[in-house]
């Protein structure tokens, strides 16, 4: 896929529950995004919990990802999905460094959001390559028209997700595609689209941004008021309490509403969870793809 636009992207969705390639920043603007989020890492490791804020909530708390999940391609993009009206989620910056061990299991992203709509979508935006050798994703087609099905939670080792939660569904390997991507293109996927990814075995280290759009319809379910930001069009539903754009990176006042909203999100994601198995992420909802 070359361009942002057109017919096919919409069909292909449909069909599918899934696009990759789509072209939203030059190679060089791709490195400058990440070059930014690694300052972030470098000028806050200290005194902020910045694994955990790469995690959940990156929006929140982070310019360059503020700036990104209001792209104007990547909303294009997402518009011809969705439609017009845009709310964004959660958002993290997802890293799999050379050579490393994490996989992700074969997980739909909507059985942990606890809302009650369905016109949900994962963006995920390369800010390196992703290829099979890096462990991009792997998406199962058209596996979105299951509707959602029920996981486990195996809590592996090396399994990236926070639960370790795994699809009750027979995965035929031979069925999946891969979504691979160069520096500046994004994948964008269904909520109910089961994917996964394989480890990173390459000498290269993969990172993406995950950005979780809806539209303002959807309505939280788990907790009484969650929190979500207007990115497109207008909402004329009030689900969800505002969040503000950060006035600089890791602003009080931003850093203080991600410990609010991620707490109380974590609060809901991990009820019935026993406290050992809330592991690195202090007992916050870890996004993931």
């Amino acid at each position: 896929m070359d361009d942002t636009g057109g017919p096919a992207i919409a069909d292909a969705f449909r069909r599918d529950g899934f696009i990759a390639g789509a072209r939203v920043l030059e190679a060089d603007a791709a490195v400058a995004v990440l070059e930014k989020v690694d300052e972030f890492a470098r000028t806050h490791c200290d005194s902020l919990p910045v694994a955990e804020m790469f995690r959940t909530g990156s929006h929140i708390v982070m310019r360059a990802v503020d700036d990104m999940v209001r792209h104007p391609l990547v909303l294009d993009v997402v518009r011809q999905l969705l439609g017009d009206d845009l709310i964004v989620w959660d958002s993290d910056v997802f890293i799999k460094e050379a050579h490393s061990q994490g996989y992700v299991s074969w997980h739909q992203d909507l059985r942990y959001w606890g809302v009650d709509s369905h016109d949900a979508v994962t963006a995920w935006i390369a800010l390196t390559d992703a290829t099979g050798a890096m462990g991009c994703m792997r998406f199962l087609p058209g596996s979105h028209r299951a509707g959602l099905v029920d996981h486990e939670d195996t809590f592996g080792t090396d399994n990236l997700l926070t639960r370790g939660q795994n699809v009750k569904w027979e995965i035929d390997e031979s069925e999946a595609r891969l979504g691979e991507l160069k520096a500046g293109e994004m994948s964008v996927h269904h909520g109910l689209t089961m994917h996964a990814s394989e480890p990173n075995r390459s000498p290269h280290r993969r990172v993406g941004l995950v950005v979780r759009f809806a539209t303002p319809a959807m309505r939280p379910v788990t907790l009484e008021r969650d929190h979500a930001q207007l990115v497109c069009g207008a909402d004329a539903f009030g689900h969800y309490a505002p969040v503000p754009r950060p006035r600089a990176d890791a602003a009080p006042e931003a850093v203080a509403l991600w410990h609010k909203v991620t707490g109380e999100r974590a609060g809901a994601y991990f009820a019935g969870v026993a406290e050992e198995d809330r592991r690195w992420t202090g007992g916050r909802a870890a996004s993931h793809a």
